[in-house]
């Protein structure tokens, strides 16, 4: 594919989809072509094109011509009509389900940044009780997904007809777990606590009586413990199993952004130089990570960047560490990663349009 690739955007009305419509329009990449916004429009907006994407989101607008924009009424006679090559859906898991086999059917490539195709094992999808689970379609779905962290999979994406694109949570763990397990450095049988907070912003747009501001404004709660729908991908991605790690999400009363601190016992003593390293070479070529050598990470620092950062203290005899990630939950933790899965598929720099 060349810079003029089409773009389509389903979901752009949420958080995610806000943040997403904000990268691709101001992508170096994809100047001059901007994305199709389609979605659930009304008679009566359908008739005059569609809802102007200005009176969604007015932080869009602009003197480029964003303001003529519209999100116009979903159909696959619009997208095909378009030309729309890669596909971004920011819908529900179970639209996400329905449209995605479609799309590729079209000759699509998606990036999905719903859970509907993450997870390669059934045990861990049950946690979405998704009601095509068994049948043929899905499985041949699932068999082309390809799990859209690019840290860890980027030749795969390269070559990947569908994206899908990793939880916030999942990000925030995988991330600085990984280097570790892969080179064999963690006391697995010791466990791994992982304790991760979120802003409010992770939970959606629609409003719930634990999102209401009176509900999380000066609170802090735990929820999702030992059932959060984000425990799979951990258990697939990093490689170990549900009674090796101990992962509890928690409500922190901020608009965006993850911190996760976990916890882990190593297997020989180490020095922080030997953990250094590990995290170094494993993200060498991974322009999106940044590596805290003396402080740790804060959530101010990430927020409203696509980066994921990363630092840790080694307690010292060298046994134990605790790791500190940071990321913005609708960036790196969703959009932001949308767009460098965009660019990883098409051959483009990584950080193009993020950095």
């Amino acid at each position: 594919m060349t810079t003029s690739t089409q773009t389509a955007v389903l979901g752009v009305t949420g958080y995610a989809g806000a943040e997403l419509a904000r990268l691709l329009l101001h992508h170096p990449r994809l100047h001059g072509r901007p994305p199709v916004f389609a979605g659930r429009v009304d008679e009566k907006e359908a008739a005059r094109g569609g809802v102007p994407l200005a009176e969604i989101h007015p932080q869009l607008a602009d003197n480029n011509g964003t303001g003529n924009l519209r999100l116009e009424s979903f159909s696959w006679d619009l997208l095909t009509a378009r030309g729309v090559e890669v596909l971004f859906l920011a819908t529900p898991h179970e639209q996400s389900r329905e449209w995605v086999p479609e799309a590729l059917a079209r000759g699509m490539r998606v990036i999905d940044l719903s859970g509907a195709w993450r997870l390669s094992e059934p045990s861990n999808r049950a946690v979405y009780a998704f009601a095509d689970e068994g049948s043929e379609r899905a499985a041949a779905t699932q068999a082309q997904a390809i799990y859209g962290m690019p840290e860890l999979h980027r030749d795969q994406i390269a070559g990947a007809r569908l994206i899908a694109n990793p939880g916030c949570y999942s990000t925030s763990v995988i991330l600085p777990l990984k280097p570790l397990t892969a080179a064999g450095l963690l006391d697995l049988d010791r466990g791994v606590v992982a304790d991760s907070k979120s802003g409010v912003s992770g939970a959606g747009k629609a409003p719930t009586a634990k999102t209401h501001f009176m509900y999380a404004a000066d609170n802090l709660s735990a929820y999702g413990v030992f059932g959060h729908r984000h425990s799979g991908e951990l258990l697939e991605q990093i490689g170990i199993s549900a009674n090796e790690i101990v992962f509890t999400p928690h409500l922190l009363p901020i608009p965006r952004g993850i911190l996760s601190t976990i916890y882990v016992h190593f297997k020989e003593a180490q020095t922080r130089d030997s953990i250094a390293k590990v995290y170094q070479q494993f993200f060498a070529d991974s322009p999106m990570v940044r590596f805290y050598e003396k402080t740790l990470p804060q959530i101010q620092y990430v927020v409203r960047t696509n980066y994921a950062d990363i630092g840790f203290q080694l307690d010292p005899n060298g046994r134990r560490a605790v790791i500190v990630s940071c990321l913005d939950n609708l960036l790196k933790g969703a959009a932001g990663q949308a767009v460098q899965n965009l660019n990883v598929m098409l051959g483009w720099p990584e950080s193009e349009g993020l950095a």
